[in-house]
């Protein structure tokens, strides 16, 4: 393979978006390839695309289009040959990919656990009676509604950095991240309470980098198994199979976590109203190489007992 392989002449051309949070994946999947191929760093080019979901700021994604906006145009360019990998968050990627493209290569899992942020309190129960709180995660939104249903909620979109900034500015006094992002950024400065699993169970795929590229470049595919984590594709097969039993969107608030211990396999799985008033969960357990099947199962056991509507009610 070794005259295949990209050079600073000929790079490798990586997509993705232009959040520092987008570009620090970007470098971490260069860097992974760099160090597996012994490369120097200029043999890959990072490409930044806009994407429709950081242009338009000011309105939900569920009222404009859902978590395609965020991938559309990277995966446009990759399937008319501007790049040649795209590197995203796993938690914005919607579970069916383009004809022509796929999505097979995971680096390593970062922290799965959503972040309580606020300058004035360290959890969310210290918030007082009626406090505004800042998302834009309908999920975030149903769990803490479901706890705290005197909470004022108000839309939250931006970037990491520009999230912080609305809450330094008192848009609200408190606001979530995901501790993934943080820990990417190098934002050790940020005062923050990791909430554990158990509490806020985090969305599907939360932490985790995927890598999509087209189904017919076998060059690419080559490089691209030589830095696959196995463990994160085995947990992301689970959760992704319930997202997708379920009709994910981000209309729908839904959250899943899979772990793994010896050759077993533990998935968690919630789906709430999106007012909070209800909540339904399962924890079932199968063998690794069944995951996806249990996703699946999970997700028509919780349906049943939801009925029609409920996860748009």
């Amino acid at each position: 393979m070794t005259q295949n392989l990209p050079s600073p002449a000929k790079p490798l051309n990586i997509g993705t978006r232009g959040s520092p949070l987008a570009l620090a994946q970007a470098f971490e999947t260069r860097a992974r390839l760099v160090a597996a191929f012994d490369l120097p760093h200029d043999a890959f080019a990072i490409v930044v695309i806009k994407v429709t979901g950081d242009m338009i700021q000011d309105r939900a994604l569920k009222d404009i289009g859902g978590k395609g906006l965020f991938t559309r145009e990277i995966e446009e360019a990759l399937l008319d040959g501007s790049i040649d990998i795209a590197v995203h968050s796993m938690k914005d990627m919607p579970v069916l990919q383009p004809d022509g493209l796929t999505l097979d290569t995971y680096l390593p899992r970062e922290d799965v656990r959503d972040a309580f942020v606020s300058l004035s309190h360290d959890r969310i129960t210290e918030l007082s009676a009626n406090a505004t709180v800042g998302t834009s995660s309908l999920r975030r939104r149903a769990q803490l509604l479901a706890r705290r249903p005197d909470l004022n909620i108000v839309e939250f979109r931006g970037n990491v950095q520009t999230r912080l900034k609305k809450l330094g500015d008192g848009v609200a006094e408190a606001t979530f991240l995901a501790m993934a992002g943080l820990n990417r950024l190098g934002m050790d400065d940020v005062k923050r309470t990791a909430i554990e699993v158990e509490e806020m169970l985090p969305a599907i795929a939360q932490g985790a980098i995927g890598i999509e590229r087209r189904l017919d470049d076998n060059r690419i595919a080559d490089m691209l198994a030589a830095i696959h984590d196995t463990p994160t594709g085995q947990r992301l097969a689970a959760e992704r199979a319930f997202l997708a039993a379920l009709d994910g969107s981000c209309e729908t608030p839904i959250g899943g976590l899979a772990d793994l211990d010896g050759g077993t396999l533990r998935l968690r799985g919630e789906i709430l109203r999106t007012d909070g008033s209800e909540v339904l969960n399962d924890d079932a357990t199968a063998l690794i190489e069944d995951g996806a099947e249990l996703g699946r199962d999970m997700a028509a056991k919780l349906l049943k007992i939801a009925g029609p509507g409920f996860l748009h009610g």
